[in-house]
């Protein structure tokens, strides 16, 4: 719901400090060739005039739920300035989903203006340009949630349980970007803190952060807590993948 939620609750866990106020979850991925995003939550927006992101050349989307959805409309712009469709890749259940909620973007009907995607299914490893892509799939509970490796940058938003064979997939990463709700207790469709940090201990990435954190996650104290290689990331994090990580 982001934190504070509407209507102020939760800000009084906050204590001053700015990573403790959290849009919904979305990625922006830059490199020489390529800009990606992952997710367009509903405060897409936003996101992308305070990081500055003047071109979309890609949109992964994880699942159907609308605090990684809502956005899409706001893809529109790049339209208007990049005077093109913009690739959409999700999965099939999720792209019949996208394509009945924003029914108006799709089809002989499309309202004039309206954003312009071209979505993709997929549901093996593609390429892009720079980019190897390769789907993640596990369980948000009572439904799957498809993830995304893009080179060596694994992320898992919104996870319950995962399968060995998307674990496989994810362990020699170099950055791992995963779930985690809160400390406790457990939660019927998210991993809690604890138990995202065990997965991250298993996959031995060397550098794990956790988002999705409910308004109970206090930044500085839980990081304190938490061993080096597992960190909680916060809006307008940057991370730098090649030889070095920061």
């Amino acid at each position: 719901m982001g934190v504070p939620i509407a209507g102020g609750y939760g800000k009084e866990w906050g204590n001053g400090d700015p990573r403790n106020e959290r849009y919904r979850c979305s990625v922006w991925i830059e490199t020489e060739k390529t800009s990606v995003i992952i997710d367009t939550g509903p405060e897409f927006r936003l996101q992308t005039i305070r990081s500055g992101i003047e071109k979309v050349d890609l949109v992964l989307i994880t699942h159907e739920h609308m605090d990684h959805v809502a956005g899409l409309d706001d893809l529109r712009a790049y339209n208007y300035v990049q005077k093109s469709s913009i690739p959409l890749y999700t999965s099939k259940k999720v792209s019949e989903e996208i394509k009945n909620r924003f029914r108006y973007m799709f089809g002989p009907n499309k309202y004039p203006g309206s954003t312009s995607v071209d979505i993709k299914v997929i549901d093996s490893a593609v390429e892009f340009r720079d980019l190897t892509i390769t789907p993640l799939h596990y369980n948000h509970g009572s439904i799957d949630v498809q993830g995304y490796r893009v080179n060596d940058f694994s992320y898992m938003t919104d996870v319950k349980s995962i399968p060995e064979e998307t674990k496989d997939l994810v362990r020699d990463s170099k950055v791992l970007v995963l779930s985690g709700l809160r400390w406790n207790p457990p939660h019927p469709t998210h991993l809690t803190i604890p138990e995202a940090v065990e997965i991250a201990n298993e996959l031995k990435i060397p550098k794990t952060y956790l988002i999705h954190m409910n308004a109970y996650v206090e930044h500085a104290s839980t990081n304190e807590k938490l061993p080096p290689h597992v960190q909680l990331a916060y809006d307008m994090q940057e991370i730098f993948i090649g030889e070095n990580i920061n």
